[in-house]
């Protein structure tokens, strides 16, 4: 085979075999595009299980399929059959008994004639009347107990999957002591016994009566108590008239021996092992067909089955996650294709985790630190996008930007230096002083004092609060995302580019209140009504105190005049807005324009009273104020925070 050739290449015959399931990045994009576009974090990221990311099938429409399977569930036939079944054996057997006493001419046969055209109209009354009756017919005779017989196969056969062999050999001793032995098991279990050897010698001694092959107690439990709550909840499922009705002939169906009490207290020990189930809920279920005993339970198992794996889908309670999800169970109702799908997205959840783009408080998925670090970045990477292509400058995310300006000088390198390294002059030092030993000067080897930095022109760093409006309009008006973005990316720019630079963020509505980026992409619009100006200057001019040193600065994306102030600590609203008010919010800014702060406002809409309001504060602080449409927030806010940096010495 050595002259065999072969040629490798990409995998061209569909999707790639080797390639992972899901693509955890990209997951993370989705994430941080719909939050940019002003969508809830919350909602963004619950979306992202419920839907599935790209071209990917989410738990909303596995729930879609499993609402639309127990539709069908409902409609698939009568729940009262057993009884209408019984009734109809009972109307068979009495015809073939009147047909075989019209043949006789004796006093016996008309006695049982005027037997037979008093018997109550209850189907189980007469069955029990009829318990004692000596039939003419056999055929009649045979009917009659076709009712008992194939009413208590099904009962015990819904109850336990392996019985049907020993049903038809008549073994009812063999469930009896089964049946004994269980609910003896059970017991010892339900008080903290440990059964493990209990349950291998049952399973010993009884496995053939469980052709699911329980591997331990629990599985055993879960299987039982799911058959005797659909039972259960075929009794409720039917009105009083037939629970009576059925309770009767099963009474009858089961006799006078133990099994009957043992199945009795077979289900109180499930029901107190498996209170969770839904043990008393009716369904009302309708249809073509009269389903018998067992049919009905098992469509009512299945529909049980499918409320509980509802409940699961749904993710709605505290803390849900989709290991909370019963992959078997969705295998069994939705197909293999359906759990291979929860399968997948459990692996998105976990890897998101566990590469640290996710992590889970009390109330479910929020994005960690680094996964706020690549949005920040996306944020910013789009505002310096649309800087390009308005042609106001290069800002490259590569730049250090926070070194500061070249001078042409340098100087040795010492511990903790940050500024760039001179290569020319440290390749030079290293030669000069190898020619200077009498050392070959080639290969250059450098030594720890060979090392100059380039000196840069010093910068002083700044303290900037960004308030931005929180407003209910804000969302109403499509500024939601544009805020978001902004803010996201002025965070971003100032921890990479300008570290010496102080931020904070803060958000006022009815009050305000300095927010991290974490908050900032969770937060969720209110219709709570305030725009409180005041109170977030206040705690800017907190912020600008805490940095004494930096040039203090101050921007503010609103779109509507102050409508609200502390007062006693609490926010008073009032529209129009109060003079107390206005006055509130101008002494605010008085204090910080001593302080000397310059107060940029970013203005959204066109708001007569935020217009006034801002040209008066402009005149009396000295700052400016923009009037960018929403969608170039982000472009104005960056682009003049990154013009003031350059002009600072």
């Amino acid at each position: 085979m050595a002259g065999n050739r072969f040629r490798y290449g990409a995998w061209r015959d569909g999707p790639d075999p080797l390639a992972p399931p899901y693509d955890v990045r990209a997951a993370v994009d989705e994430v941080g595009e719909r939050v940019l576009e002003g969508d809830s974090l919350r909602d963004v990221l619950r979306d992202l299980v419920r839907r599935g990311p790209r071209d990917g099938r989410g738990l909303d429409e596995l729930r879609s399929r499993a609402r639309r399977m127990r539709r069908e569930a409902l409609r698939r036939g009568n729940l009262d059959g057993a009884v209408t079944r019984a009734q109809q054996l009972l109307d068979q057997a009495v015809a073939a008994e009147r047909d075989e006493l019209g043949r006789r001419d004796d006093d016996t046969a008309r006695f049982n004639e005027a037997m037979l055209d008093n018997l109550p109209r209850s189907t189980s009354r007469a069955v029990q009347e009829l318990a004692e009756y000596d039939w003419a017919s056999d055929e009649a005779r045979a009917l009659y107990q076709q009712i008992l017989d194939g009413l208590r196969r099904e009962v015990v056969e819904q109850r336990f999957a392996g019985m049907k062999q020993a049903l038809e050999n008549g073994n009812f001793d063999g469930v009896s002591e089964m049946v004994a032995d269980l609910n003896d098991l059970l017991q010892r279990h339900a008080r903290g016994e440990n059964t493990d050897d209990a349950f291998q010698r049952f399973m010993d001694k009884h496995g053939q009566f469980f052709p699911e092959n329980p591997q331990n107690i629990e599985e055993l439990i879960d299987s039982l108590a799911r058959q005797a709550a659909a039972a259960e909840r075929l009794m409720r499922s039917l009105s009083p008239q037939q629970q009576e009705e059925l309770s009767r002939l099963m009474e009858q169906a089961l006799g006078d021996g133990p099994l009957r009490g043992q199945l009795a207290e077979l289900t109180d020990n499930l029901r107190a092992l498996r209170p969770q189930l839904n043990w008393g809920r009716g369904e009302r279920m309708r249809g073509p067909e009269d389903l018998g005993y067992g049919d009905a339970a098992a469509a009512l198992g299945e529909i049980g089955d499918l409320d509980e794996l509802l409940g699961q889908l749904g993710q709605e309670h505290p803390g849900a996650t989709l290991d909370d999800i019963d992959v078997e169970m969705v295998e069994r109702q939705l197909g293999r294709s359906a759990a291979d799908d929860v399968r997948r997205l459990r692996d998105l959840e976990r890897e998101l985790t566990r590469q640290g783009w996710v992590t889970r408080d009390e109330e479910g998925l929020t994005l960690s630190p680094k996964a706020l670090r690549r949005l920040g970045r996306t944020a910013l990477a789009q505002v310096f996008d649309e800087l390009k292509s308005k042609r106001q400058g290069q800002h490259d995310l590569r730049d250090a930007g926070a070194a500061g300006d070249l001078i042409g000088s340098s100087r040795r390198w010492e511990f903790g230096d940050e500024q760039p390294l001179d290569v020319v002059r440290t390749i030079g030092n290293a030669v000069r002083r190898r020619a200077g030993t009498g050392t070959a000067t080639l290969p250059v080897r450098l030594e720890p004092d060979d090392f100059e930095v380039a000196e840069t022109e010093r910068r002083a760093s700044a303290a900037v609060a960004l308030c931005v409006d929180l407003s209910y309009s804000m969302f109403a008006d499509g500024r939601w995302g544009p805020m978001k973005q902004t803010a996201l990316a002025l965070s971003h720019l100032v921890a990479t580019q300008f570290p010496q630079d102080s931020l904070q963020i803060i958000g006022f509505g009815k009050y305000a209140s300095v927010l991290s980026q974490g908050q900032l992409a969770a937060i969720d619009p209110t219709a709570e009504k305030g725009t409180n100006l005041q109170h977030a200057l206040n705690l800017a001019g907190r912020h600008l105190r805490r940095h004494p040193g930096s040039e203090p600065v101050v921007m503010i994306v609103t779109d509507g005049e102050p409508t609200a102030h502390l007062e006693d600590g609490e926010s008073l609203f009032w529209w129009p807005p109060l003079p107390e008010t206005i006055r509130a919010t101008i002494r605010e800014v008085d204090h910080l324009t001593r302080f000397g702060a310059t107060l940029n406002f970013f203005m959204l809409g066109e708001d007569p009273g935020l217009q006034r309001f801002v040209g008066a504060v402009a005149e009396r602080n000295g700052g400016r104020v923009f009037s960018p449409d929403a969608a170039e927030l982000g472009r104005y806010v960056v682009d003049d925070y990154v013009r003031a940096r350059r002009g600072r010495h």
